[in-house]
C-alpha cells in the first residue's frame, strides 16, 4: 500500500551522502550551502553559496563539497503534485526542471526559501494530523518563488543564451526527433562542427552529442509518463528502428527501462485528461 510518506519527504542528509551516485523515481529539491562541484547525467557544475537544486526522476545526481554539509532534501513523487499538471499555476517545468540549457540550481542569496521549509517541517510534525493540501501549498509556494528567481537569471542583462546558440537551441527542438549528427547543425549554422562543439562546450558545458541525447531523453520521459502510448508507439515516435533499440539507449541514459521508468514514476493525470 502506497503512503503519504512514499510520495513526499523532507530530510536532512549530509552532503558526503551524496558522493556516490543517487538516482530515483522522485523530483528532487535540494537546499545547501557550501561549495563543491554537483553532477547531474554526469555533467559538472561547480557551485558556491546558498543554492536550490532541482533534479527530475533518473536523473544521476552526486555532489562533492569542498568540506562537509548539511543537504535538505526535499523529495515529491509525481503522483502527489504532477508539474505539469500545474503547469498554469507554476510554469517550473523547463524552467526549474527538464531544462537542458540552463545549470540545474539558483543561487539564494536571500531567506525565500528558508521560512517555508520550517513551516514544511512543522506540519510534517504533526504526524498523521498533518495536511495535505497545506503541504502542496507550500511546495507550489517554493516552485513559484524559485521560478521567479530563475526567470530573472535568464533576463538579458543575466546571461542570455548567444544568437548562434539560441539558433543551436532552436534548431535542435525543431529537429532533433529525426536529425541526431552533429554535422547537420553545423552544416546549418554555417559552421565546422568543432567550432560548434566549442561553442556548445563553453556555453551549455556540454558538447552538442550530449544536448541532443539528453533531448531525446527527455521527450522518452514525457512521452512515458505524459501519454498512454506503447514502448513500440513511444520507439516510433522519437524514430528509433524498434522498440529494443529504443529501450537500451534509454537505460543506457537513465539506469533503468522503460518499463521500469513507467512503473515507478507513473502515467500522470495528464495523459487522462488528454483522452476525454
Amino acid at each position: 500500500m502506497i503512503t503519504f510518506q512514499d510520495l513526499f519527504k523532507l530530510q536532512k542528509l549530509s552532503c558526503s551522502a551524496f558522493a556516490r551516485q543517487y538516482s530515483s523515481e522522485y523530483y528532487n529539491i535540494l537546499l545547501m550551502e557550501g561549495s563543491g562541484r554537483i553532477s547531474i547525467d554526469f555533467v559538472e557544475y561547480d557551485f558556491e553559496g546558498k543554492i536550490a537544486l532541482f533534479t527530475t526522476p533518473y536523473q544521476h545526481i552526486s555532489i562533492a563539497g569542498t568540506t562537509d554539509f548539511d543537504i535538505e532534501q526535499l523529495t515529491f513523487h509525481g503522483d502527489f503534485y504532477c508539474i505539469e499538471y500545474h503547469k498554469d499555476e507554476v510554469a517550473c517545468n523547463g524552467l526549474l526542471f527538464n531544462n537542458i540549457y540552463k545549470q540545474p540550481f539558483i543561487p539564494l542569496r536571500d531567506h525565500e526559501l528558508d521560512l517555508i521549509f520550517e513551516k514544511l517541517r512543522f506540519e510534517i510534525g504533526k504526524g498523521e494530523a498533518y495536511s495535505e493540501p497545506i503541504l502542496r501549498t507550500y511546495l507550489q509556494l517554493i516552485l513559484a518563488i524559485s521560478s521567479k528567481i530563475k526567470r530573472l537569471e535568464q533576463q538579458p542583462d543575466a546571461g542570455s543564451i548567444p544568437g548562434p546558440l539560441e539558433k543551436f537551441r532552436e534548431l535542435l527542438e525543431s529537429n532533433f526527433l529525426t536529425q541526431r549528427n552533429i554535422t547537420f547543425y553545423a552544416d546549418q549554422m554555417a559552421l565546422s562542427p568543432n567550432a560548434l562543439a566549442k561553442k556548445c562546450k563553453r556555453h551549455f558545458g556540454k558538447s552538442p552529442s550530449q544536448l541532443i541525447q539528453e533531448r531525446v531523453v527527455l521527450e522518452a520521459k514525457k512521452q512515458l509518463h505524459l501519454t498512454y502510448k506503447s514502448i513500440k508507439e513511444i520507439a516510433a515516435v522519437l524514430n528509433f528502428a524498434d522498440e529494443h533499440y529504443f529501450s537500451r539507449f534509454f537505460k543506457k541514459h537513465t539506469g533503468v527501462s522503460p518499463t521500469v521508468f513507467r512503473e515507478k514514476v507513473g502515467i500522470s493525470v495528464v495523459a487522462d485528461s488528454s483522452m476525454r
